[in-house]
């Protein structure tokens, strides 16, 4: 028999290594997806792979069982089971069903109003990263005994890092035990759980059905997009049109009895479900009788719906022990490439559009392998949230599979929903063709920005503690992003890219410039600290309530940290901090605004940057909020040389030591991205985690530096504050005129390629191609570090006198590779 995975193995190179039984257990795919092309095909799952239900169920229950027998059931008494959305709810269902004494709780995509949140996280390979934990009962999670986390595969484990990290963070635990079908973790990746695990002072046990790795060859990613480009548009099965009748099984769910475990499924409801199985399945067998083909043979798929897993899951059993020769398998949010061959996991595909009112919008959805299988007939169970005209409309899914299928019966399962009296028939009915379940009155869904994921935090992104910043980000650290800067100039100033789109690459400092950074931050962490205390104080004068910090990555997210210790240090206030992307010319990250409107009071919320240079980014901001309600557009620095904003803590132009370096001095985090095929319509903007330069990192030594010098600031910040206070900070915009005006003499006819302030001059030196420096005469002591990136990378530097900056960087105007400066000589780059 053919492995399916070869056909994948064969053009991609990717190699299975490890037990004997992976073959078995995992085929290979493709998909669309920059951080990570192949996936993982369960056979035993039931997601996009029909497999006898006893086949799927039995593989969760022998997970189950090992759990109890590792914990004992004294400790498996006291235990919660978690499994993940979409993909593991039903392995997760059924790992807690061997486990016998547990309740259980999965993740969900889907809001519910009403359900108040117990946590979140997100999946940083999946297309579809946002998970929302909404237990009816608040209690469930908020226990002390072990939590059992259940999820298909284990290919990073970040996923769980995440998880564990939310939830540790507001209940400790002593213990957690990880599950899953498969481990393919790196030995790195096991390091570094086992590294979590000791931070947190907790035991965290795994158990996998088997393990292994994934070896991808250099360059995958590529050649994966390349081949899905190659085959995606290849048609879908083409069959004459059966058009079948959709019969409607009669289904009589208990009363009160959820329908998984979105809010929670205790040992008491897996009773009840049990008692009534066999009624449910032959409810659904007498509507198979009515659709038997006239040769008698039968061979039936239970088809699920996305979470909806594990009702299907037992009624498939159900049905498969009173006889019928059944598979199942479920829909799907994951966009796969099928490729009709036997060594391929996914050999057909039905795209339909979605019919449950997703919180996130409208989009396509999918069943796999169901076209082309030799199924007499399909059991569609689906809950009464998604029975809905989509459902049954000319494109929808049931008239998709009446297109393949000779038989389609449709089973609802009524919604559960927390609260409502007796949940009799849950239903939110909105016009699904006649069905006569019972209903009640739908409720909206939350904004989108709740099935936003949570923000990313150290350690699994940036070198920042986990409460020092929350960045409203995606992970791209596994996406080639940096291009030589010669080359991003070029591209950026012909138009043929813009300067978000990648990245430059790490400037790795001499050690000559790294005595420099310790030399300034030396002298000035007093300086610094007190402008941090200044604008911190100036912050909490002028705001009513507890501000929340939101930081300009990257530039703004070190004074963003350094303001919150001040005002933990100062006050005993612990404000909130998250970072944010903006990206001149493209705005600030809508999302991003949206899930602090979810979060947080727009009017609490206090924009955070490092410097102004010429305001650019200020009037960026100020039309970018234009469009959201309740935002302040005014941006707090530390420095406004520029006279830009009312909210500073200095306005003269001095060393920022933080200006002085790239991502090391910035958690490890790179520039944001933003690029249409990496960034969607419903993502965060992205950026990247430099792990590997974890030896060269100071971003806590610059921030621990700072934060020393407080208590020594503190008298002169409280006279400070109150002149400001009492003075007229109207912004005169001294620092545009100037721009404006260097821009005309000097014949560069764009200000966007004058960056004036120490900050924005070391920017151009690191990651732009400089034409020359402008530096005010006698400013010599904030300079050492300019002047010294100017002789590395052969740039001229010009004193010059009346300028309101201590130095002004020129980019290279209409930069080729093969451009000269003024004085005819090759720009160079060194």
């Amino acid at each position: 028999m053919v492995w399916t995975g070869t056909w994948v193995a064969e053009r991609l190179g990717v190699e299975l290594i490890g037990d004997e039984e992976l073959p078995a257990l995992l085929g290979l795919a493709l998909r669309r997806n920059p951080k990570r092309a192949h996936l993982l095909v369960s056979g035993v799952l039931g997601k996009h792979v029909p497999q006898r239900p006893s086949v799927v169920y039995g593989a969760g229950l022998d997970l189950g069982r090992r759990v109890r027998a590792l914990l004992g059931d004294e400790e498996a008494a006291r235990a919660v089971v978690l499994g993940y959305a979409e993909t593991a709810t039903a392995l997760g269902h059924a790992v807690a069903d061997g486990l016998a004494l547990a309740p259980y709780l999965h993740s969900t995509r889907r809001p519910v109003a009403g359900v108040a949140r117990a946590g979140g996280f997100e999946e940083s390979h999946s297309h579809a990263t946002s998970h929302l934990l909404l237990p009816e009962d608040p209690k469930l999670l908020a226990g002390d005994g072990p939590l059992v986390l259940v999820d298909d595969e284990f290919s990073t484990g970040n996923t769980v890092l995440n998880t564990i990290r939310d939830l540790h963070g507001r209940h400790p635990r002593e213990r957690y035990v990880v599950v899953a079908l498969v481990d393919m973790r790196s030995a790195a990746d096991h390091e570094r759980l086992d590294a979590f695990a000791e931070e947190i002072g907790a035991r965290v046990d795994l158990i996998a059905r088997a393990a292994g790795t994934v070896r991808l060859p250099e360059g995958v990613l590529e050649k994966g997009r390349a081949l899905v480009a190659e085959h995606e548009t290849a048609r879908e099965p083409e069959t004459a049109p059966l058009a079948s009748a959709v019969v409607r099984a009669a289904l009589d769910w208990p009363r009160g009895l959820p329908d998984g475990g979105r809010h929670g499924f205790t040992p008491e409801h897996r009773e009840r479900l049990e008692a009534a199985l066999p009624a449910l399945a032959a409810g659904v067998g007498e509507a198979l009788e009515a659709v038997r083909s006239p040769s008698g043979t039968r061979r039936v798929l239970v088809l699920g719906f996305e979470e909806l897993m594990y009702a299907p899951l037992r009624l498939g059993t159900a049905l498969e022990e009173a006889g019928h020769d059944v598979r199942y398998s479920t829909t799907t949010r994951s966009p796969v490439l099928a490729v009709d061959d036997p060594g391929y996991a996914i050999r057909t595909r039905l795209v339909f559009p979605a019919h449950d009112d997703p919180a996130d919008g409208p989009g396509e959805r999918y069943a796999y392998n169901v076209a082309g299988a030799g199924f007499d007939a399909v059991v569609l169970v689906v809950d009464s949230a998604a029975d809905t005209p989509a459902l049954h409309a000319p494109d929808g899914l049931l008239a998709r599979l009446a297109e393949h299928v000779p038989h389609v019966v449709l089973a609802v399962v009524p919604s559960y929903v927390p609260g409502t009296a007796g949940n009799a028939g849950t239903t939110r009915n909105v016009g699904n063709s006649g069905a006569d379940t019972p209903t009640v009155t739908a409720t909206e869904a939350p904004e989108r920005s709740s099935m936003l994921p949570e923000p990313l935090r150290g350690p699994a992104f940036s070198s920042y503690a986990p409460d020092e910043v929350g960045w409203l980000l995606q992970d791209l650290s596994d996406v080639a992003l940096e291009a030589p800067t010669e080359e991003r100039e070029e591209a950026v100033q012909s138009g043929g890219a813009h300067y978000a789109e990648s990245l430059p690459v790490e400037y790795q400092p001499s050690e000559r410039y790294q005595e420099l950074f310790h030399a300034a931050l030396d002298g000035s962490a007093a300086r610094i600290a007190r402008a941090v205390g200044t604008v911190t104080e100036t912050v909490l004068a002028e705001r009513a309530g507890t501000p929340v910090l939101v930081s300009l990555a990257r530039a703004g997210t070190p004074v963003g940290v350094l303001m919150r210790r001040w005002a933990r240090a100062r006050h005993d206030l612990d404000l909130p901090h998250y970072a944010v992307s903006i990206v001149r010319g493209r705005g600030i990250d809508a999302n991003a605004l949206r899930w602090l409107a979810a979060h947080h009071d727009p009017a609490d919320v206090v924009f955070v940057d490092g410097w102004t240079g010429k305001g650019a980014i200020t009037r960026e901001l100020a039309e970018a909020l234009k469009d959201f309600d309740g935002f302040d557009p005014e941006i707090a620095v530390l420095a406004d040389p520029g006279s830009c904003v009312r909210t500073y803590g200095t306005r003269e132009d001095f060393l920022i030591p933080s200006a002085c370096l790239n991502s090391t001095v910035s958690g490890l985090v790179s520039r944001t991205v933003l690029r249409s095929d990496l960034v969607g319509p419903d993502d965060f903007h992205g950026a990247k985690f430099y792990r590997e330069l974890a030896g060269s990192d100071v971003s806590g030594a610059f921030l621990d530096a700072v934060a020393a010098r407080f208590d020594e600031v503190a008298a002169a910040v409280d006279t400070d504050v109150k002149e400001l206070l009492a003075a007229d900070r109207t912004p005169t915009w001294e620092g545009w005129a100037a721009v404006e005006r260097i821009s005309e003499e000097y014949g560069i006819h764009d200000v966007n390629l004058v960056k004036p302030g120490v900050g924005e001059t070391t920017r151009v030196l690191l990651r732009r191609v400089p034409w020359k420096i402008l530096a005010k005469r006698g400013a010599d002591a904030d300079l050492a570090h300019v002047r010294l990136l100017a002789e590395q990378r052969g740039v001229p530097v010009e004193e010059v006198d009346d300028l309101p900056y201590s130095c002004v960087g020129l980019i290279h105007p209409e930069y080729t590779r093969g451009a000269t400066g003024a004085d005819g000589k090759a720009v160079a780059s060194q």
